[in-house]
C-alpha cells in the first residue's frame, strides 16, 4: 500500500499535521534561542516551571470545579466562554490591571497603570452584557419556533 493510507498508517496522523508539529517547534525553538540571547534563561525557566506548578495544582482544579457546576444548563457556554476570555486577559495584563508594574511600566511608557484595571472591567462587563444578550436572542428565537 502507498500514499496517505501508508504514511497515516506508519505516523499516526496526516503529513500536515507533522508539518504543524515542526512549525511549532520552530516557534519554540527560535523563542528559546531569544531567551538565551538575552540572557534571561534562569529566570525565564523559574517562571514556566512556577506557571506549569500554578496551573496544574492551583487553576486546574478550581476551573474544573466551577466547570462542574456549570455543566448541563442551556447557558452554560454563555458563561463559560466570557469568563475564559475575560481571565485570559486578566492573566496576561494582570501586572498592569493590579498595578504591580507601575514603576516599570511609568519608566518604560511614560504612562500609569491606573485605567487598566477600569478597562479590563469594562471589557469583562461588555463581554457578559454580550454574551447574555446573544443568549437571550437564542431563547427568544427557540420559544419563537416552538410556537
Amino acid at each position: 500500500m502507498s500514499g496517505p493510507g501508508l504514511w497515516r498508517r506508519a505516523y499516526g496522523a496526516s503529513p500536515w499535521h507533522l508539518a504543524g508539529l515542526a512549525a511549532c517547534f520552530a516557534v519554540a525553538g527560535y523563542a528559546l534561542t531569544r531567551v538565551v540571547g538575552a540572557g534571561i534563561l534562569l529566570g525565564f525557566a523559574v517562571w514556566f516551571v512556577g506557571a506549569i506548578v500554578s496551573h496544574d495544582l492551583v487553576m486546574w482544579p478550581l476551573y474544573t470545579a466551577a466547570d462542574g457546576v456549570l455543566r448541563g444548563r442551556r447557558w452554560t457556554n454563555h458563561v463559560r466562554v466570557p469568563a475564559a476570555l475575560s481571565l485570559l486577559l486578566l492573566l496576561v495584563w494582570f501586572p498592569l490591571i493590579l498595578g504591580s508594574a507601575e514603576a516599570n511600566y511609568r519608566s518604560a511608557a511614560g504612562l500609569s497603570t491606573a485605567p487598566y484595571l477600569t478597562r479590563w472591567l469594562l471589557v469583562t462587563l461588555a463581554l457578559f452584557a454580550g454574551s447574555g444578550l446573544l443568549y437571550a436572542a437564542r431563547r427568544r428565537a427557540a420559544k419563537r419556533r416552538d410556537r
